[in-house]
């Protein structure tokens, strides 16, 4: 299976008084890069997160936001700093008694000293609270997966595509190569009929022009490496799994033989064919550069 490296997957699950959601969406990059958003009391989960995620891609920018709501417990608890609420006390009626005022005391009052209350995250179940959110975190990955893979069959369809008209275009190019020397021939001996008027043309001469205009525009080896390049792209992209960096290799010999030919071949239809597949071959690096 080939696969974008652009998707986006969301789950979301409630129960045991908790609601987790997880979104995963991702860019393409040439390695494996995470990112989170998540509270920060729920940070120890980042890496096994990380970790989860790594063994299940290979390539991307990814970023996840997770976000846990408990619904059926408390999240937090108040704690009481007894000795310290007794010693306000103390010091109260100590005031009330030397000053000779009234005694107004009330546990609210206590309460509002500092640091007689103090609101702590309440404990929980580490192990548990990781199975829950991993549940979810798996869930969206398969759907993330699943629209990167609908994206990257997509791609491949069109690569494939692109791949058929330039075998098009290497299958005209080499039925022109006979023509091609031919057409220099007869070229070369109507202008030397001109310029040598009533004397006779050497013959021999034209032949070995003939030969070497043959060899300087033979592009016989640059058409048979294009055809086995283009066969192993196809044999690429029928394999599956992560393929990018071998078709980005690929892809540049791909425009490096088409190159070749452009310089060898100065004929305004051999221009126009190689202008034509340079075009096709840039269309097919932009679409690589998007797979895992």
């Amino acid at each position: 299976m080939i696969t974008s490296m652009t998707g986006y997957g969301r789950a979301r699950s409630a129960a045991d008084g908790r609601e987790i959601t997880v979104e995963i969406k991702s860019v393409n990059s040439r390695y494996f890069e995470y990112s989170s958003r998540m509270p920060r009391a729920y940070a120890f989960l980042d890496d096994k997160m990380k970790q989860y995620l790594a063994g299940r891609l290979a390539r991307g920018k990814v970023e996840v936001a997770l976000s846990v709501i408990n619904t059926g417990v408390a999240d937090s608890v108040v704690t009481v700093n007894e000795a310290l609420a007794e010693s306000y006390l103390t010091a109260l009626h100590s005031i009330a008694e030397k000053l000779g005022v009234r005694e107004d005391v009330s546990a609210v009052s206590i309460a509002k000293f500092p640091d007689v209350l103090t609101l702590a995250k309440a404990e929980e179940d580490e192990d548990a609270l990781w199975n829950s959110v991993l549940s979810v975190l798996a869930e969206a990955t398969d759907r993330f997966i699943a629209m990167r893979a609908g994206e990257g069959e997509r791609m491949t369809a069109d690569i494939t595509s692109r791949l058929s008209f330039l075998e098009e275009s290497v299958g005209k190019i080499e039925a022109t190569s006979g023509e091609r020397v031919q057409k220099y021939t007869d070229r070369l001996y109507e202008k030397l009929k001109t310029l040598l008027e009533d004397r006779a043309v050497d013959e021999s001469r034209i032949l070995t022009e003939a030969a070497i205009f043959a060899d300087k525009t033979a592009v016989d080896e640059e058409t048979v490496r294009l055809r086995s390049h283009i066969q192993q792209y196809r044999e690429i992209l029928a394999a599956g799994g992560p393929v990018g960096r071998k078709l980005d290799f690929l892809t540049q010999e791909l425009n490096r033989e088409t190159n070749t030919i452009g310089s060898k071949c100065q004929e305004l239809t051999i221009t126009r064919m190689v202008v034509d597949m340079k075009a096709e071959i840039e269309k097919i690096r932009e679409q690589i550069q998007n797979l895992e």
